[in-house]
Order: C-alpha cells, then structure tokens, then sequence
C-alpha cells in the first residue's frame, strides 16, 4: 500500500501558472523541511529540473502514453517512496491528452490512477463573477476528478481579489490561494519552453526561492496540507529497476549531461545501473575525454542548436565519440544525441558519425508517437514495439539512414533514425521504464 499525502495541480489550459504554482508548493512545503517528492504529468523534461531545485530530489515524469496507464501508480510510488508529500504538476488543461485518444495522457486521468486530489490554478485576469461557471464547469465535467480547492493567479488587486471570492462561494470549492501579478518569477523560455535549470543555475535558483516566498505568502499551506493527506491508499506496489544482471558485468556506459544535454527521465539511468552498468556522467561542452573505461555512450536530448559553438570547438571529444562509434560500441542517441552524431549542425562540424547535416527550422514538430524498431540494435530486436515523443525544431537531412531505428505509425507512416554497428540514434524520446529490456540489451551489448 502506497499512503504518501499528495496533490495534482491542474488548470484550465496552459499559461494559467501551474509550473509556478507547483514549484512554490514544492519550495514551500521543503522550506517547512517536509521531503517532498516532485512530479510532473506528460513527457516535459524542463520542468522536472526547476521541481528538483526546489526540493532536492529527482524531478520524475508520469507519462501515460509512453508508459502505459498501469505503470502510473507503481512509477509514483517509487518515486515518491519516503516522503511526506508528493506534488504533481498537470500537464496542458486538465482535460487534455494525446490528440485523439480520448483521456489518455491526461492531468486528469493521471490523478484519478493516483487517487488525488486537485488543485485547480485559473488565471483570473480580466473576469470576475465568470469564475464561478469556469469553475464548475471543470469540477462538474468528470465526477470522478476530484478537484478540492482552487488558487487564484494574477489577481490584480484586493478588490478584484474579493469579487472573485464572493464568486466562488457559491461553487461550493474552497479559495485555497491567492496569487498578485509578480513578473520577477518569471523565468525565461525560447523555442522549446522554459530555460533548463542546468543553464542559468543561479538565477533559476532564484526564480524557485522566489515562486516558494510568493506561494507561502498566498497560499494556505495548511489547508493544501489537509487536502494532501485526504488522498487514500494506493494499492499499488512501487515500480522498482530490477534487471539481475550478471555478476561479472560491470561496464562503464558514458551518459552525456552539462546545459547541451539536459534531457533524461531518472529511471534510465536507474535501470542502467541496475542491469549491472556503471553511470558516468561527462559533459560534452567541457570534457575533451570520455570517462575512463568507456564501453556504451547514451546521448539523450537538450540543446545542441544553442550550444553549436562550443559542442564543435571540442574537436578532441568528438574524435574520441567517433571513435567509439566506429569500434562497435553500443551508442544510443536520442533527439540531441542524433544531432550530436550526425555530420554538421547549422554548418558547424559535429562528431561525423552520421552522414547527415542537422539545422534549425521554423516548424516545431511536436506530439507522441507509436514506433516499431525496423532492425535488431544495440536497444531492441527488430519489431520491438514502443511509444515516444518527438519535441525539436531541427530538420535532418536525410532523415533516415540505410537502416533506419524506427518505423513510425502516429501520426502518418514513416521510416526515421539510424542503425549502424552498435549505434541507434533517432529524433523519438522514449521512456525506458516501459520496456526495462531496453537497458538490460544496452548493457549486455557492451561485453558483446
């Protein structure tokens, strides 16, 4: 039985302040010195670091799409193991999911497998009384969502403050937190979202204190408090990364990070460890090496684009990456990581495993995807089935190499990424939780 006190913050749609709101609740609550475990709905990465600077633990994802439904309890459980409270972020509207499928992948179907509770955050700019039907409207549409309270954001003043409230007496929720207008919390985005935390560390620790101090101030944390611990035991047992690897195999797997790579789910490098392998992390911007002992390299996403300049200047590591592609060793790539391997991004040299040129484009590709591996890699044996996500704003020419990584069914058919010796590099994100053989086969190809 899982019994950890925990709340969903949902919205109506996305702007209204659900990643401030839920960053300040983690602040806040760690800063009382509860363990607080973070949480986020759907595929993001970027706001899984800021909930990890806010409560000193790993931002984890609960993505019912790529993960399935029945994994959304047991993942929470594991990450949430030990600790006082649990703090889920929502995804999107409450209400939305994966294009298509009904509830799949939402916030809300996400907290009624967790059993829990929701804080609906609505942006109150420019209405007053209409917050009321808004509100109803949302807590009435899935009886079996629970919404327990609401917080205001962006209230303009006390008068407008007490309009709203007056208007939300008669829904029956309660007004759990009111939130001013308080532009020095925001934090900075580009083409892809929010500013990753590994890139402007000092500031963003900033902007998290700052969301936690106008959360204390606004929020009751008493009653979110109250609130959390209403949810009821999960019957679910935790999702653990046990994979029995062999007691001789202890290979060094290279796992790139630094502010170009800042994309990973916690569980990959869990499983990896679990299979037998050792974890090194390197940053490609700085290490001119890859850590000692090498045997397989995972390249997952971030920000190469950005990072052009410094990623090709390091001549020294790109050799040693290529190196270790042309030996055979097992390298899987995902996103960045292919646009590390290929020839040249924007023109700039990059590590020349790929023969294919990567740039920028104004098209944001964008949305989940199911894939069937065309051949056998270092990852998976050919017809393995897996959903992903794909998330850029690069284009690949050619898209896809004489034997491709995947075979994309969502949403048109298509062929994409690569096979080649030991390496498997593709746009698609995958969550490894999902199919835990992926890591144990990693592993065992680099003794292979």
């Amino acid at each position: 039985m899982v019994s950890v006190p925990r709340l969903v913050v949902a919205a109506p749609s996305s702007g209204s302040g659900k990643t401030t709101v839920a960053t300040g609740l983690m602040a806040a609550f760690a800063a009382r010195g509860l363990a607080v475990s973070p949480h986020k709905v759907g595929p993001d990465y970027i706001d899984p670091g800021y909930h990890a600077l806010a409560t000193g633990r790993p931002g984890r994802n609960l993505d019912a799409y790529m993960c399935g439904p029945e994994l959304m309890a047991p993942l929470f459980a594991h990450g949430a193991r030990g600790c006082d409270l649990a703090v889920v972020e929502g995804v999107m509207g409450l209400y939305d999911g994966a294009s298509g499928q009904g509830e799949l992948a939402s916030t809300a179907q996400v907290s009624k497998l967790l059993r829990a509770p929701v804080v609906l955050v609505v942006d109150a700019s420019s209405q007053s009384r209409s917050v009321a039907a808004l509100v109803h409207g949302f807590a009435s549409w899935d009886p079996r969502v629970r919404i327990g309270g609401v917080i205001l954001n962006k209230v303009a003043s006390d008068r407008h403050e007490a309009l709203l409230r007056e208007a939300l007496d008669e829904s029956g929720l309660p007004v759990l937190g009111v939130l001013r207008r308080a532009p020095q919390v925001a934090t900075p985005s580009r083409h892809l979202g929010l500013v990753p935390v590994a890139e402007r560390q000092a500031e963003a620790v900033d902007a998290v204190r700052a969301m936690g101090e106008r959360v204390r101030e606004g929020c009751d944390l008493d009653a979110l408090m109250t609130l959390a611990r209403s949810a009821p035991d999960l019957p679910d047992e935790a999702w653990e990364p046990e994979l029995h690897p062999a007691p001789s195999t202890r290979p060094v797997i290279a796992v790139a990070g630094g502010p170009a790579f800042t994309f990973a789910y916690a569980e990959h490098a869990e499983l990896l460890t679990a299979a037998g392998a050792e974890v090194a992390v390197f940053d490609p911007l700085h290490d001119e090496k890859l850590p000692a002992g090498t045997a397989g390299l995972v390249i997952g996403g971030g920000f190469p684009e950005v990072y052009g300049p410094e990623l090709s200047a390091n001549e020294p590591l790109r050799r040693a990456v290529a190196e270790l592609a042309l030996s055979g060793a097992p390298v899987a790539a995902e996103c960045a990581g292919l646009l590390y391997l290929a020839r040249e991004l924007d023109g700039r040299p990059m590590c020349g495993v790929l023969e294919a040129s990567a740039r920028m484009s104004e098209r944001l590709t964008l949305g989940y995807r199911q894939a069937v591996a065309v051949a056998d890699s270092s990852l998976a044996v050919a017809g393995t089935r897996m959903r992903g996500h794909e998330f850029h704003r690069t284009v690949l020419e050619p898209g896809a190499g004489a034997t491709p990584a995947w075979g994309l069914h969502q949403p048109e058919r298509r062929v994409e990424g690569f096979v080649q010796r030991g390496v498997h590099a593709s746009y698609l994100h995958t969550h490894w939780a999902a199919a835990p053989g992926v890591a144990r086969r990693l592993v065992e190809r680099c003794g292979a």
